[in-house]
């Protein structure tokens, strides 16, 4: 029998809510999977991307990182690793670094066995590009009873989904028993063309949406059978999620008793607002649950609060309207909208916004150079100028590329709850070639 952790996600670097103790959570969390695979004595830690949460992590993540992988060296467990978007960078990437140092293998199209197992690896690849995407695989040894993929995305048949699994599988040169993900910080498993398909989840939550508890998966290999089963993290900083639904009646003082009802000592306390009640000041909660030991505090009012004043209510109680307005003063480009469109997507999770963006506007200029140029002929009063308002009024459902994540790659920041991730404009991507393999990604 073969054993393998599986792990992913981790988002080393990651300093969210701007509080150097989230960002030594992160690493710590990955510490406690990396101290869990030496106990456990597993033959090899798969990590599936998005191990550092930015391309240009800094020297301190690097030697936090370098120290950990140490700790699998010195227990004879071979770290294999796939690279994600959030690290991705156009020339060598962090991963080469740790195989040159001898603490990480860098998956790819060439088989990496472990026992009777024949790993693959597939970095992240932008959507634009895989449509010429060839999936070619050297042959699996015939030591391997076992093939499984190692990759990073957001692929069927999960939530999200922008990656189509089945012409992976089906138009693959090895016939995989697993295809272990990265990318969707929710854990998922499901089978698929009789090929199991599992996502590990994230290491620690990198967004407030992200509720459930982190951890990782343990997956086992046997003559004729693979296990997949879930292990916790018991020792991630505590998030206190506070839900108030306020009466017509009922204020900041309702929501301060609902807080005073939770142990906030050093956790993440993240207070979310529905109902009718009074409208409150933010501030007011965050500062009393600081003072009740909270590491951090934020607060989400999702009501939509009348304005007392019936002319200032026309101009900011629906912000879409005034930036309608103003959008189809300022001439854009169709491929300039489309952005406007997914930055103000409800549906779009707030971790995930600069992600989306990040992806969407690299794909748009692989596709056409001249995408953003304006569009001067465009009249202010065109009826083709919308927004996400006018599409939800119509009815219409608004698609977008986003994960759970990831900015994955979750992230964390927001209007209120969530914060936004820290990420840098991505780095140029070649153009698309007629015909692409996977060497051009390795």
């Amino acid at each position: 029998m073969t054993r393998v952790l599986h792990t992913g996600d981790t988002h080393l670097g990651y300093q969210q809510y701007n509080s150097p103790e989230r960002r030594q959570d992160f690493l710590e969390a990955f510490r406690s999977v990396v101290e869990d695979a030496v106990a456990d004595d597993v033959d090899a830690v798969i990590h599936a991307g998005d191990l550092f949460h930015d391309r240009r992590p800094s020297l301190v993540d690097l030697q936090g990182t370098v120290e950990i992988l140490r700790t699998l060296a010195d227990a004879d467990i071979p770290f294999l690793a796939v690279v994600g978007n959030h690290e991705g960078k156009r020339d060598a990437q962090w991963l080469d670094l740790f195989a040159d140092l001898g603490l990480a293998t860098r998956l790819g199209a060439d088989p990496e066995l472990v026992d009777d197992v024949a790993v693959y690896g597939l970095d992240f690849v932008p959507r634009s590009r895989r449509d010429d995407l060839e999936y070619e695989f050297a042959p699996v040894p015939e030591a391997a009873d076992h093939a499984t993929l190692v990759s990073h995305g957001l692929f069927e048949p999960f939530a999200h989904a922008d990656w189509d699994t089945e012409r992976l599988l089906t138009e693959s040169t090895v016939e995989f028993d697993a295809v272990l993900l990265g990318d969707n910080h929710k854990p998922d498993t499901a089978e698929l063309l009789d090929t199991w398909v599992t996502y590990c989840g994230s290491t620690e939550r990198a967004s407030a949406s992200e509720r459930e508890d982190r951890g990782y998966n343990l997956v086992e290999f046997t003559d004729d059978a693979i296990s997949i089963s879930r292990r916790g993290l018991t020792e991630t900083r505590e998030f206190v999620f506070v839900d108030v639904d306020l009466a017509e009646d009922e204020g900041v003082d309702r929501v301060q008793e609902r807080v005073r009802e939770y142990d906030l000592e050093d956790a993440v306390v993240i207070v979310t607002i529905e109902g009718d009640g009074r409208p409150i000041t933010p501030a007011t909660v965050e500062e009393a649950a600081i003072d009740r030991g909270a590491l951090v505090a934020r607060v989400n009012d999702r009501r939509e609060l009348p304005d007392d004043d019936e002319e200032l209510s026309v101009r900011f109680a629906d912000p879409d309207a005034a930036v309608r307005d103003r959008v189809r003063e300022l001439g854009l480009s169709d491929a300039a909208l489309e952005i406007d469109e997914t930055v103000r997507n409800d549906d779009l999770v707030d971790s995930n916004v600069r992600e989306t963006v990040e992806r969407r506007v690299r794909d748009i200029l692989e596709d056409d150079v001249a995408a953003f140029d304006p569009a001067p002929d465009r009249e202010p009063d065109d009826e083709d100028v919308t927004t996400v308002a006018d599409q939800l009024a119509d009815g219409a459902a608004t698609t977008t590329d986003a994960a759970t994540a990831s900015e994955s790659d979750g992230d964390a920041a927001s209007t209120g709850g969530d914060e936004q991730t820290e990420g840098t404009a991505a780095d140029g991507e070649r153009g698309a070639e007629d015909s692409t393999s996977l060497g051009d990604f390795a």
